[in-house]
């Protein structure tokens, strides 16, 4: 036999079985690899998800975007009081300046104006001073209540709106009153709290249980 043949009769070196043997090993490897890298819990991610929404829309930051109803309606019974109060002194003030204005000028008694006596025609002047002065009054005071809330002003102004929608969708019909029966606060302009507002309430429902019933 040849030398050829003969190591082609020998069995191969053992260290390639071993490098063959070795594969399993290496594949085993990265199976335990990749299963370190296997996704987190499906409902922690779910729980991270609830929690960023939460965050970015909580009950406590809508809460601060709205006005508390009675919180809205004691402003709107402080600007009332405003209005009211700057009504007195510029009527006082109006008829005060209407005094000193038509004090000023020449009257003739013995000449009438419009067939009037002068002294009645400045005395109404002055009256209409004086109610000029009442009607600026509110008009003065809703503008001073306005400049100490302008931090506020947007959502008085919503409530506004709401509150309006409320006292329209359930007052009462006013073609139904009569000299027993008048209508009450027809534009809720005495509501000053929610007890008030529920008075206001009682009041409607008692006007419609009356007018439903016969006149005699």
């Amino acid at each position: 036999m040849s030398s050829s043949s003969l190591l082609r009769s020998l069995p191969r070196p053992s260290h390639i079985y071993v490098s063959l043997a070795g594969k399993p090993k290496s594949s085993t490897t990265s199976a335990r690899f990749k299963s370190s890298k296997a996704p987190k819990n499906p409902g922690a991610k779910a729980e991270d998800a609830l929690k960023t929404q939460v965050k970015q829309g909580s009950p406590s930051e809508l809460e601060k975007e709205t006005l508390p109803w009675g919180e809205y309606l004691n402003i709107r019974k402080t600007k009332r009081r405003w209005e009211t109060a700057m009504s007195i002194p510029l009527t006082i003030a109006g008829f005060a300046g209407g005094v000193a204005a038509l004090g000023n000028m020449e009257i003739d008694p013995t000449k009438p104006i419009f067939n009037v006596d002068p002294m009645f025609v400045f005395g109404g002047a002055a009256l209409g001073c004086a109610g000029a002065g009442y009607l600026i009054g509110p008009v003065v005071g809703s503008a001073i209540w306005r400049m100490t809330h302008r931090r506020a002003l947007k959502l008085i102004e919503a409530r506004d709106r709401q509150f309006h929608e409320h006292i329209v969708k359930n007052r009462v019909d006013p073609r139904s009153q009569s000299a027993t029966n008048p209508v009450p606060d027809f534009y809720g302009e005495k509501i000053g709290s929610l007890h008030d507002y529920r008075q206001w309430l009682r009041d409607q429902a008692k006007y419609r249980r009356k007018a439903a019933l016969p006149e005699d």
